[in-house]
């Protein structure tokens, strides 16, 4: 497939680009668990149709450690037995959060289980990371970035 837009040639989405990466080093340097950071992404990708992002943090989560049979299974979370509660907390958010535009919301429950598993601040890095994301999806599917060649670490 051909991209519709090279984001990562244009001064304007470059610029833009490096100002998201900066802005996720907040997460990055946060107390929220790199495992969970890793599946927040993959999820919110797969639900976005993002196969650039898909691609991307499936590898980064592999390079980090992270076992095939938990991310081969974050698609169907809600049937897996191999993710903690926090992390179930974290994915619930995520999907909620990530399909508000459908009618959506995110829940008491949800909400309920996050709080319970996360501190204030794991909290605030959990809510940027998933708007984080959802921002890098809808560039990456509007622009039609493909996947594929994506190599952990290619991007700092």
């Amino acid at each position: 497939m051909e991209p519709r837009f090279n984001l990562y040639a244009n001064p304007v989405s470059v610029s833009f680009t490096k100002r998201l990466t900066m802005a996720s080093k907040v997460i990055d340097d946060s107390t929220l668990d790199k495992a969970t950071y890793e599946l927040v992404k993959l999820r919110a990708s797969q639900i976005n149709g993002c196969s650039y992002c898909t691609d991307m943090h499936f590898k980064d989560a592999v390079h980090a450690g992270e076992s095939a049979t938990r991310l081969n299974l974050v698609a169907a979370w809600h049937e897996a037995t191999v993710f903690t509660e926090a992390e179930r907390a974290a994915l619930a958010l995520t999907e909620e959060a990530t399909r508000v535009a459908d009618g959506g919301h995110v829940s008491d429950d949800t909400w309920e289980q996050v709080r319970k598993h996360f501190d204030d601040d794991q909290t605030a890095a959990l809510i940027a990371a998933i708007a984080m994301i959802n921002a890098w999806n809808r560039m990456n599917a509007i622009a039609r970035t493909p996947a594929g060649d994506y190599v952990p670490g290619q991007w700092g």
